[in-house]
């Protein structure tokens, strides 16, 4: 597994995903892609995995797309074959509407598509090391993952603006302070703290926090009084789950409750 360019492993009720390809900074490409997307189905279905971690191997997360492999099939790309882009439209969709929580683990420089992989995540931890941007406009390149819309849900429209338009990339530990990165830690102590939070989450109901994630994605974009309606109406809808029962019942008898995810 470790040899694919893409692979995860359990641990316990969390599966860590890794972008492997470290002598390119973990560049995204079509095989990149076609993996993680692969890796992706799997642990929707995969009732062990109640959280999804992602991060990369070496000193990057992700530098973004392959530039080389993009400039070869705008030379070369034949017309019905799916190309990079095609991968990558398929790719932030199924991220965006993940189900389960998805934490990204930050180990070292975060720039364009993998500023867009991190932007699809619910939380995201960072090494001291991490430095964060867009970085497409220093290539003359677009985004096509997300960044020119969720950067500035996350940091607001001015910071946003400002990374996109000059390309540079910044500290962690500025990100956090703008709001993106929700903890800053040593590198020694990334893969701890994360368990910490992936072992937390896991320990939740897996429909109640399916729920909540939908709940606060589609909040965002409905006016106020449409949302707090839908709230209601999904939480009535949800008095008749097991879940709900269950916790309910464990906080009556004084134990832990045991979730089943309905």
């Amino acid at each position: 597994m470790e040899n694919d360019v893409v692979y995860y492993e359990k641990n316990g009720e969390a599966s860590w995903v890794y972008l492997n390809k470290p002598e390119s900074m973990n560049a995204l490409s079509k095989g990149v892609l076609s993996k993680f997307i692969e890796i992706l189905t799997i642990l929707e279905k995969d009732k062990g995995t109640k959280v999804v971690v992602i991060t990369g191997t070496g000193k990057a997360f992700c530098a973004g797309a392959d530039l080389k492999e993009i400039m070869e099939e705008l030379k070369d790309k034949e017309v019905d074959e799916p190309g990079f882009f095609d991968y990558g439209r398929v790719f932030f969709q199924k991220l965006y509407s993940f189900p389960k929580p998805i934490i990204a683990a930050l180990n070292g420089m975060t720039l364009a598509g993998g500023l867009e992989i991190a932007l699809t995540a619910d939380i995201i931890i960072a090494s001291e090391s991490a430095k964060i941007g867009d970085a497409h406009a220093n290539f003359g390149v677009l985004p096509g993952g997300g960044s020119s819309i969720k950067l500035a849900r996350k940091i607001g429209e001015n910071r946003a603006k400002y990374l996109l338009l000059s390309g540079d990339f910044i500290s962690a530990k500025e990100m956090k302070e703008y709001g993106l990165v929700h903890k800053v830690v040593k590198e020694s102590d990334l893969i701890d703290e994360v368990n910490g939070i992936a072992n937390k989450l896991a320990k939740k109901s897996p429909l109640v926090l399916e729920k909540m994630k939908k709940l606060v994605s589609n909040g965002y974009e409905q006016p106020f009084n449409v949302a707090l309606e839908n709230e209601m109406s999904t939480l009535q809808a949800h008095l008749r789950s097991y879940d709900l029962k269950e916790g309910l019942s464990a906080f009556n008898e004084k134990r832990n409750p045991n979730f089943k995810g309905f």
